[in-house]
C-alpha cells in the first residue's frame, strides 16, 4: 500500500523543508496535507477526523513536548518520530509510533521508515481479510464434547519430562513451524502441539489466541497500548521475541476476554 497523505509536525522551518524535499524525491506523488508547528495547534487539527497515512512528529515543539498531544487527542495514525534526542524511544514506543529517527538521518533512512510502513498496511489487510478463516469466534474455542481444558502439560527437556502447570505460563509462540512456551519467570521450553490445537485444549478465561503467531496469558498482560490501525500492541511482563499486535477485528473480543473477572 503507498503512502500518499501526510502530516508534519515540526516547529523548525528548516527542518520542513529539508523533511518535505526528501519525500518528494521518495514518493513525488505524496501529498502534504499540513503543517504543524505546536502542541496546541496539533490538539485542535487531530481533535477533528483526519485522513492522513503517516505523521511525521518533532518531539520538542515550541510550547512542550509532543507527547502532550497523545495525552489530549486520540490519534489512530502511525507516527515517526523525528528528533535530535535519543531519550525518548521507550516513550516513542508506548503511543502508535512505528520508527524514531535520529536528526540529522539521511534520505535512506526515511526511505527505509516509508517502506516499513507500507510493508505493514499491506499485511494488515491481509489479516484482516483472512481473520475470519484463521480465527474462532470465540477467544479459546472448545470443541463440543471436547475434554476438559488443559491444566498441565508434559514438557520433554534433554532427558526429562518437565510438568508445567497452566498458570506458569505467559505465552506460546510460533516462528518457522516451531512452537514454544514461555513462562512468567522468562523460561522457554519447545512444545510438541500447534497452536491451532492448543487454542481447543486451553482454559478459555486464562488465554487468547492473539494472532498467527501468539496465544497469550491473561497474567502476563501488563498493559495495551494503541496502535495505529486501531489495532493494539500488548505490553507483557514476560519479555516477548516481537511485537504482539491484535487484529483490528478481534479488539472488542480481546476487550471483553480481559476485563472478566
Amino acid at each position: 500500500m503507498s503512502i500518499r497523505r501526510v502530516i508534519i509536525v515540526e516547529d523548525e522551518t528548516a527542518a520542513v523543508v529539508n523533511l518535505r524535499s526528501m519525500l518528494q524525491n521518495i514518493r513525488p506523488e505524496i501529498e502534504i496535507i499540513a503543517t504543524l508547528e505546536s502542541v496546541d495547534e496539533a490538539v485542535e487539527y487531530f481533535s477533528s477526523k483526519v485522513d492522513a497515512d503517516i505523521v511525521f512528529m518533532d518531539i520538542h515543539l515550541a510550547d512542550g513536548d509532543s507527547f502532550r498531544i497523545f495525552r489530549s487527542v486520540d490519534i489512530d495514525i502511525p507516527v515517526i518520530f523525528t528528533t535530535a534526542y535519543d531519550q525518548y524511544a521507550l516513550q516513542a514506543f508506548k503511543v502508535n509510533s512505528i520508527d524514531y529517527l535520529l536528526k540529522p538521518f539521511q534520505e535512506e533512512e526515511l526511505r527505509r521508515s516509508i517502506e516499513k510502513l507500507e510493508r505493514l498496511k499491506t499485511s494488515e489487510q491481509a489479516t484482516t481479510a483472512s481473520t475470519a478463516l484463521q480465527y474462532p469466534d470465540t477467544a479459546i474455542e472448545q470443541q463440543s464434547g471436547a475434554s476438559a481444558p488443559l491444566q498441565t502439560m508434559l514438557i520433554r527437556y534433554k532427558d526429562k519430562i518437565i510438568p508445567i502447570q497452566m498458570d506458569e505460563v505467559a505465552f506460546f509462540y510460533t516462528f518457522a513451524e516451531r512452537v514454544t512456551l514461555t513462562t512468567h519467570n522468562g523460561v522457554t521450553y519447545a512444545v510438541d502441539k500447534t497452536l491451532e490445537s492448543l487454542s481447543q485444549q486451553l482454559p478459555t478465561k486464562m488465554f487468547f489466541r492473539a494472532n498467527r503467531q501468539f496465544i497469550i496469558s491473561r497474567r502476563a498482560v501488563k498493559d495495551v497500548s494503541i496502535w495505529f490501525g486501531s489495532r493494539l500492541s500488548l505490553n507483557l511482563n514476560t519479555e516477548a521475541p516481537e511485537r504482539i499486535v491484535i487484529p483490528k477485528a478481534r479488539v472488542a473480543e480481546f476487550k471483553h476476554w480481559l476485563s472478566q473477572p
